[in-house]
């Protein structure tokens, strides 16, 4: 069980390619998935990363405020700034652009730490700047939604606030609940969670793309490029960033991940809850969801063998 697992989560970037691949071509396969278990399932893959932090995580950011700060600030004013200049440079219609700039505003994503792990980067700054990142999503992500997309369309940044704390920060809090007074069963689901995470990343971008194939498959070559623009992009900005301040490679690399790989899931999930009259909107957050793992395969051998 253990090895199937640990395949499972190696080659998660070829499974979630292959699902969206699947769920695009013959839509009937995820299609009678409804939408609204997107947000159960986010739940769940953030209920597992409360599982697998600890305090000495959380000292992390005491330990290393600046270089947290740093990977913070770049996060939250790189990514949403790209995803704002690209809908503009592409002139993407409105229900797209408000997709790409919903991922571009979201926090990093958990897969973004076994990325920096593979790539020999800094995996405790990694570890931090997701938490760090997460924790802040309830108030940043909903205010640069409203200041990116606000003339686009209506957007209830109460509503995303308290949607963002149930989906994700009240699961994270009740994995580390659950670690304090359940270190047992802790332990022993643990070694799972990467496989188990990988299967809900692929299910629940089944779900988006089969929903949306018909219009992806008239315009989606366009969106394909725009979304990896905008992670290419920020994954370059991180590891400049991180060099124009002269930080060791091993943090360079892990801001660059940081940075470019976004929790494009919670992006779907908040484009289904707070914008069903734009159901375009939901694509990019999938197309991401796809491609970063498949980009974040590619810049672990590439960081790892510069090592």
């Amino acid at each position: 069980m253990k090895k199937l697992c640990d395949f499972i989560a190696r080659w998660m970037g070829l499974m979630v390619l292959l699902v969206a691949v699947l769920s695009l071509l013959v839509p009937a396969s995820f299609q009678w998935i409804d939408t609204k278990f997107i947000n159960p399932m986010l739940g769940v893959i953030m209920f597992g990363m409360g599982l697998t932090l600890s305090p000495s995580d959380f000292k992390i950011v005491l330990s290393h405020p600046k270089d947290i700060a740093v990977g913070c600030l770049t996060q939250f004013l790189v990514m949403p700034s790209l995803a704002w200049l690209l809908t503009r440079a592409f002139s993407l219609p409105e229900e797209l652009a408000l997709g790409v700039i919903l991922v571009g505003c979201c926090p990093g994503g958990t897969a973004s730490n076994v990325i920096t792990y593979l790539a020999k980067g800094d995996l405790a700054l990694s570890v931090g700047m997701t938490a760090t990142s997460t924790l802040l999503a309830p108030l940043l992500t909903p205010m640069l939604v409203l200041l990116l997309a606000g003339t686009m369309v209506n957007v209830d940044t109460v509503g995303m606030l308290l949607s963002i704390v149930y989906v994700v920060i009240a699961p994270i809090i009740a994995g580390l609940l659950c670690q304090r007074f359940l270190p047992k069963l802790t332990r022993s689901v643990v070694p799972y969670l990467p496989a188990f995470s990988s299967l809900a990343i692929a299910l629940t971008v089944g779900i988006v793309v089969s929903h949306a194939a018909d219009r992806l498959l008239a315009g989606g070559l366009l969106v394909i490029l725009v979304v990896m623009a905008h992670n290419l992009l920020g994954l370059l900005i991180g590891f400049l960033v991180a060099k124009v301040l002269r930080l060791q490679r091993p943090k360079c690399v892990a801001l660059s991940i940081e940075v470019g790989m976004q929790n494009s899931g919670l992006a779907s999930s908040l484009a289904v809850m707070h914008f069903a009259a734009y159901p375009l909107a939901t694509i990019p957050g999938a197309v991401f969801s796809v491609w970063h793992n498949i980009s974040g395969a590619l810049v672990a051998k590439f960081y790892s063998r510069k090592a």
